[in-house]
């Protein structure tokens, strides 16, 4: 499906069948029948559908933004959760017991590492990590693994996985293959349709996209459903209907932002891909990035992050002082939203840690909808504020 179809589908996901353009916030806690017996019917029926019970299971609001990202990924059916991390959490405990063993790739999003060690251990659930390049990531299996969970593209340096190859590995064996989107946002990557079981999204991001609401979305093939709304309902997971109905708003200008974000970023990384302070630039949609090829293969697009490696010649100190010349970037986590964003990257929380040789400062960039020659520019003020750096000095690193 192209860019304009997929644009033209944004309009119209989640929106009443007539009526109002865009569902309306439905508050409200308690649901009142007009009998026990309509009251024991519905509780029966819950079980297996989605009716209106009780404000904690949602409400015409929050239906409607699942129908929307379940459309968005091609799945069965989506849950609304809190946070993105609330969301990776629950899938989790959805999907995995005591003895069970799941798989990450390296790269993922960092809370999922400390929810790994600081909880899961503590539930019997063991894990470990494989390299996102490992072609067979079969040597990295074990007995009792009973998930692969992955980020594709990766974060901080948006490693690409194969993960229809992926998919062919797991399905025979019985193994849930689980990726977070959140990259994607559902209009340009869909792992669904790649062969993963799950996919889910930190709507935190580029759904919502204006830095005003926090969500995390599951969305499951038929076969895993349940399991994800059984902790939902079990863990007592839900959203507002207010956040709903920013989310869904945002949904409506998705398409366009994405192009906005996925133009400029590329701009900004072929840009800095030839400045003598830079030594590389992660960004999969540029032709030189090792991951190109897969990203040309399996995304529809791209959008506003990159990272950018400095000369490992420069000091940190003389990089941290050259950003603060910056003037429309702000310092802050998370990205997705319409404003330039920029943090410095550990280089010990890559894969860059496992590699030899002197290593750059590292820093992450969200190009936001600002017009991009007044990004460009702003970039260029910081690159002017470091200290040379001289053709030989560059090769020689």
């Amino acid at each position: 499906m192209d860019a304009s179809s997929r644009s033209t589908r944004l309009a119209r996901m989640g929106r009443p069948a007539s009526g109002w353009a865009n569902t309306p916030i439905v508050k409200g806690s308690t649901y009142l029948f007009e009998s026990i017996d309509q009251w024991r019917d519905t509780r029966a029926r819950r079980e297996k559908e989605r009716v209106l019970s009780y404000g904690a299971r949602g409400n015409e609001t929050v239906y409607a933004l699942e129908d929307a990202v379940a459309e968005l990924e091609g799945g069965h059916r989506s849950k609304l959760f809190p946070t993105g991390l609330a969301a990776i959490a629950a899938t989790f405990l959805a999907c995995l017991k005591a003895g069970d063993h799941v798989l990450i790739s390296e790269g993922v999003y960092q809370p999922v590492r400390r929810l790994c060690a600081d909880q899961l251990v503590r539930y019997g659930i063991s894990h470990s990590y494989f390299d996102p390049r490992q072609t067979d990531m079969k040597q990295a299996l074990k007995p009792e693994t009973r998930m692969v969970y992955t980020e594709s593209p990766g974060s901080l340096l948006y490693d690409m996985l194969d993960l229809p190859a992926m998919a062919e590995i797991c399905r025979p064996r019985g193994i849930t293959l689980c990726a977070d989107n959140t990259w994607g946002s559902g209009f340009v990557y869909h792992p669904l349709a790649l062969g993963c079981d799950i996919s889910i999204m930190a709507a935190t991001k580029y759904l919502g996209g204006h830095s005003d609401v926090m969500m995390g979305t599951v969305t499951a093939a038929e076969s895993h459903f349940e399991a994800i709304e059984n902790v939902s309902i079990n863990l007592g997971q839900t959203v507002s209907a207010e956040d709903a109905f920013l989310v869904l708003r945002g949904l409506r200008t998705l398409g366009l932002r994405m192009k906005r974000h996925a133009e400029s970023a590329l701009e900004v990384a072929t840009w800095l891909a030839g400045q003598s302070a830079i030594r590389t630039v992660y960004h999969p949609a540029l032709q030189t990035d090792p991951n190109h090829a897969l990203w040309r293969r399996d995304a529809r697009g791209s959008n506003g992050l990159l990272t950018v490696e400095f000369q490992p010649a420069l000091a940190p100190q003389a990089v941290e002082d050259a950003i603060g010349r910056l003037r429309h970037f702000g310092i802050g986590s998370s990205w997705g939203g319409f404003e330039s964003l920029l943090l410095p990257v550990d280089a010990a929380r890559t894969r860059l840690s496992h590699e030899g040789g002197p290593r750059g400062y590292l820093l992450r960039l969200h190009v936001g909808l600002e017009d991009v020659e007044d990004i460009r520019k702003d970039l260029g003020r910081m690159l002017d504020g470091l200290p040379a750096v001289s053709q030989q000095q560059a090769i020689a690193e």
